[in-house]
């Protein structure tokens, strides 16, 4: 039976166990020029070095008012290539594989002078009202996501992620409540995301998996639901992409009736009946810190991979303790063995 500590490969991507650290923001870029810096690579590296098996570098945009904030990462200029390289050869050192969350914050983008979205609508009362993006407009947005993905390409990550969720830009499209164009991408709401999916593996090597981040649910009024969700998920998996990274929410502020839950793996069935409809490898994410939990959710088939993020900002170890506790055979670090 599978377990946290198998093994997993799809296509070139070969895994030693399967927990993954997820993107998360670390606003960390001080010079605000979008270039990592010595915090993002030892936060990533530390994080090799403690046996994780996937590390998803944090939301990395495609133009600078694509930024949530201007302390974010970005792959729109050459110069951003090798603190990024750096960081993936390090981690290669330690034994585990690196992605990279490729995005654009639509009208979240919180320090844009003018954020841009598919339509004129703002997030909420608190913020700006964003331009809606004109036809051509949308189309050299895709492009700006083939170029980032071609750096990251050159940075030489091991797989590469879109950012489909949590409200930003390729979810806007996608999301009734906040597409509310008139022409092509208005008409079929996932063409953009399609596009972007189409771009980014035209520059991907065919044997490198593309991972896609979904909201599976929107805990708004008159928000989409898991039956959306499985449908555009299918359209982007036909689009291209091979893995899909499952979690919810995001657009919109919270309705009452609507609130996500504070459970342990609250999110896990959306992955687990996204792998069922689908047929498609899915990573869970979301209160899965307990290792006896990140265990099961493999073993019960739930989902193939686990991230872990919380539990990783407390614990740049977390997997070398879940080992310990769960009784699995780990590569330990020579340097750590007597601690294990």
């Amino acid at each position: 039976m599978e377990n946290l500590f198998s093994t997993y490969k799809i296509k070139n991507l070969e895994l030693k166990n399967r927990v993954v650290m997820p993107p998360m923001c670390q606003y960390s870029v001080e010079k605000k020029d979008g270039i990592a810096n010595e915090w993002h690579y030892q936060h990533y590296v530390s994080r090799a070095v403690g046996g994780t098996g996937l590390i998803i570098v944090e939301m990395t945009d495609v133009e600078p008012d694509g930024r949530i904030t201007d302390y974010d990462l970005g792959l729109w200029s050459d110069e951003q290539v090798p603190a990024l390289t750096r960081i993936v050869d390090a981690v290669h050192s330690h034994g585990a594989k690196v992605a990279i969350q490729i995005a654009h914050a639509g009208r979240k983008a919180e320090d844009a002078a003018e954020p841009v979205a598919p339509s004129a609508i703002p997030f909420d009362e608190n913020s700006k009202t964003p331009r809606a993006l004109t036809t051509d407009e949308v189309k050299g947005m895709v492009e700006k996501f083939r170029l980032a993905v071609r750096r990251a390409v050159k940075a030489g990550f091991d797989a590469i992620e879109i950012h489909g969720a949590h409200g930003y830009l390729i979810h806007q499209f996608h999301s009734p409540l906040t597409n509310k164009r008139d022409d092509e991408y208005g008409q079929d709401l996932t063409k953009f995301g399609r596009e972007v999916i189409e771009a980014a593996k035209a520059e991907m090597p065919a044997d490198m998996p593309l991972i896609m981040r979904i909201s599976a649910k929107e805990y708004v009024e008159g928000g989409y639901g898991i039956e959306e969700s499985i449908e555009f998920a299918k359209a982007y998996k036909d689009a291209g992409a091979d893995v899909f990274d499952i979690s919810s929410g995001g657009e919109g502020q919270i309705a009452a009736w609507g609130r996500p839950g504070t459970h342990a793996a609250y999110q896990v069935p959306l992955a687990r009946q996204i792998k069922e409809a689908l047929q498609v490898p899915v990573m869970a994410v979301g209160r899965l810190d307990d290792p006896t939990l990140a265990n099961a959710v493999i073993g019960n088939e739930e989902a193939d991979l686990v991230q872990v993020g919380r539990g990783m900002l407390r614990n740049p170890y977390w997997t070398l303790e879940a080992a310990k506790q769960l009784r699995k055979e780990t590569d330990v670090p020579k340097q750590y063995e007597a601690g294990f």
